[in-house]
């Protein structure tokens, strides 16, 4: 998981990547850190590490079309995303979609017990 020195990171399902950019780093003193337009792109500000993903990116595939409460979740990064699932699943908990993959890495959704989502990212190896 996540450790406490890296970046928290958010995921927003946004329509327009580059209008999102310009909105966060023009407004609001975040600053660009990586852009993949139309794709994706992703913005800083202190800790927090805002995703922001257009329709064509993997992020918004994995997010299942009839949820009632949106797409946005928390983005937890880890290592070994199928020994999570495995260690998750045996603890009983459902997953939300499968397992997408996209050119950053590969992610699974599941839900807290109120329905909120939460996204387990497992970066591409480069």
């Amino acid at each position: 998981m996540t450790t406490p020195d890296q970046f928290a990171s958010v995921r927003y399902l946004v329509d327009d990547v580059q209008a999102a950019i310009d909105f966060y780093t023009t407004h609001l003193g975040f600053t660009l850190r990586t852009n993949a337009a139309p794709a994706f792109a992703d913005v800083t500000r202190g800790p927090l590490r805002l995703l922001l993903s257009g329709p064509a990116s993997s992020g918004a595939r994995v997010t299942p079309s009839d949820l009632s409460a949106g797409g946005n979740r928390i983005h937890l990064s880890l290592e070994d995303l199928d020994a999570e699932i495995d260690r998750l699943r045996s603890a009983g908990l459902t997953f939300l979609s499968d397992v997408v993959s996209g050119p950053g890495g590969r992610q699974i959704l599941l839900t807290d017990p109120a329905g909120n989502l939460i996204e387990l990212f497992e970066p591409a190896h480069q």
